[in-house]
């Protein structure tokens, strides 16, 4: 099991802030970018980026990289995610009417059309929904807790609901709890991330180390590893394939699958395994040494 408060004693607080994550627990009000902006401004960085953007006034789960980590975010974004939330029917309807409705048409692959504010393009596409279950009703409200497919639309998701019931209804509050393997209770809320930064300025890193996770674990944790021998290790950080010359050991891993480069304890990079003769794979973003700089 990885001992990830062991590795952030040995990394200095410059290096988790130059290749690192902060779970944001964003509260209702600013966009997502603007939280993105507000970390950056406060930890004085040349950039940050945000895991799957939130509806201003949804709350929850907003995983936020931090510099070089940024190049990491396009891994993630599609990763299931996970909320709880409020739905007000237009009439009072019965709640085991609702999930025959939701098991029947809500549950499996689902065809929706974005949003007409949404930013995307508004064609057809298909999302997947892993779990949609209604917990409690008061009247026309309806407590629910849905698990689905990264770049699915939840508000739009309780519109085709109610039109598929004849009904109608809308979202009233919505709370993501989990977005891939980040989820609320390793979550940071404003007010606590701002003490953290202040006590850094004074020179008291502790609060701040204890929140950014080290990026490299969360690629250890989602993907498959392949460690490379330290031989060809300066030209594969200058972005050179990685042969199978190169590898610690045969390594028997599907043609496409996206990978995670080691040598030893140190992150190389994002890989796709190639599999073309003596090419084993080669690179998406290769981590070439961490400066201290900002």
């Amino acid at each position: 099991m990885i001992n990830i408060e062991k590795l952030k004693q040995k990394k200095s607080t410059e290096e988790l802030l130059e290749f690192g994550i902060i779970n944001i627990d964003k509260p209702s009000g600013p966009t997502s970018f603007k939280i993105s902006e507000f970390v950056k401004k406060r930890l004085g960085l040349r950039k940050t980026s945000h895991f799957g953007t939130l509806d201003p006034k949804v709350t929850g789960v907003l995983p936020i990289a931090l510099n070089r980590a940024c190049k990491l975010t396009g891994y993630f974004i599609g990763h299931d995610k996970e909320y709880v939330g409020i739905m007000r029917f237009h009439k009072e309807t019965e709640l085991n009417r609702i999930q025959e409705v939701i098991n029947k048409k809500f549950i499996g692959k689902i065809k929706q059309i974005p949003p007409v504010r949404s930013r995307v393009a508004r064609r057809e596409r298909e999302r997947e929904i892993k779990k949609f279950r209604l917990l409690e009703q008061k009247g026309k409200d309806i407590l629910f807790i849905a698990e689905v497919e990264g770049g699915t639309y939840i508000r739009k998701l309780i519109d085709d609901l109610g039109k598929e019931l004849g009904t109608g209804a809308h979202m009233l509050e919505l709370r993501r709890t989990r977005a891939g393997i980040f989820n609320e209770n390793k979550s940071i809320n404003l007010y606590d991330f701002e003490k953290a930064v202040e006590e850094y300025k004074k020179g008291n890193d502790k609060f701040l180390k204890e929140i950014i996770i080290p990026a490299e674990e969360i690629v250890k944790k989602v993907y498959s590893i392949v460690q490379i021998k330290e031989d060809n290790l300066k030209k594969i950080l200058t972005g050179k394939l990685i042969y199978k010359k190169d590898l610690k050991k045969d390594e028997r891993l599907k043609k496409e699958e996206i990978i995670g480069i080691f040598c030893n304890k140190r992150f190389v990079g994002m890989y796709r395994v190639i599999n073309d003769k003596d090419i084993f794979a080669k690179p998406e973003f290769v981590m070439q040494e961490i400066t201290n700089k900002k």
